[in-house]
């Protein structure tokens, strides 16, 4: 019978092995979050119930919108935070409209809210949309640029780094080719201004992730997966039942940067839990599996 020394060291080899062979059992488990836009009909009405039915779908990542005068859905930022965390949510980004900042250059505005977001312990500090006002002319957008570029900044002095989202409307032709997408990319700092890139809007714009990517690598660190439906109107759907190819797209995410993904839909068509958690399963078994 062999020693108890040997024994035990017997049973460190062959653990050893073990470990060697299964190392990704120690591995966490992949990101998949969810844009809580997406469920905003639900989380005005029931903030703690909404972030545990987005919790219990599977989702273990959320992008944050809906912030206000220093609360989400009248709760401090405190305790939003706190929500997220006792649902085992992390939030690496969230969307902030910052109005007054990007329309009236309102530095105030800026600091109390990057302020805030680095409470929520985001990664990025992400400007979601740009209204009529503030996309007038070619000229906007360089002015535009111009405070995407002061906002990097105040961003990368609270430990964030500013992304900027977009739509279809980037994308328009000003004349001469000149697109506003073009300007954004173009006149900030790649130190300071990334890009979330919204898959949907793109392909909505006629324009390739793909070739996005390739014209921008390693500065599109965020996307947003939102699917689109077969026909003319090419409105939303779940992710996997429309016609945009993700798996393909995937395949180019450390080209992208891509450090974080969200799923979004704008209008959702079913019961909404079953619309998230259709997206969810199918990413689940198909992108990240």
């Amino acid at each position: 019978m062999p020693s108890r020394r040997v024994f035990l060291q017997q049973a460190s080899v062959a653990s050893s092995a073990v470990l060697l062979g299964r190392s990704d059992w120690f591995k966490a488990p992949p990101l998949i979050g969810l844009q809580l836009y997406t469920v905003r009909s639900e989380i005005v009405k029931d903030v703690p119930g909404t972030i545990q039915k987005v919790a219990g779908v599977g989702y273990n990542s959320v992008e944050t919108f809906g912030y206000s005068n220093g609360k989400y859905f009248n709760l401090s930022v405190e305790d939003f935070a706190n929500l997220l965390k006792q649902n085992n949510l992390v939030s690496p980004s969230g969307h902030y409209m910052m109005m007054d900042y990007m329309l009236k250059g309102d530095e105030d505005q800026l600091k109390r809210t990057v302020d805030d977001a680095a409470k929520m312990s985001h990664e990025f500090f992400t400007i979601p949309y740009l209204t009529d006002a503030m996309r007038t002319s070619i000229d906007d957008y360089k002015k535009l640029a111009v405070k995407l570029n002061k906002a990097g900044e105040a961003a990368k002095g609270a430990g964030m780094k500013l992304a900027y989202h977009n739509h279809d409307f980037e994308f328009k032709d000003w004349g001469g080719g000149q697109r506003g997408y073009d300007i954004l990319t173009g006149e900030t700092d790649p130190g300071l201004v990334n890009f979330e890139m919204d898959i949907y809007w793109v392909t909505k714009a006629n324009q390739d992730p793909i070739a996005l990517i390739d014209a921008h690598p390693g500065r599109i660190m965020m996307w947003h997966i939102k699917d689109m439906e077969k026909g003319p109107d090419r409105s939303f759907t779940e992710v996997g039942d429309g016609i945009i190819d993700f798996k393909k797209i995937f395949k180019y995410k450390k080209k992208s940067g891509m450090k974080y993904f969200f799923v979004e839909q704008d209008v959702v068509k079913i019961p909404l839990y079953d619309s998230i958690a259709k997206s969810y399963n199918y990413i689940k078994n198909n992108i990240v599996a």
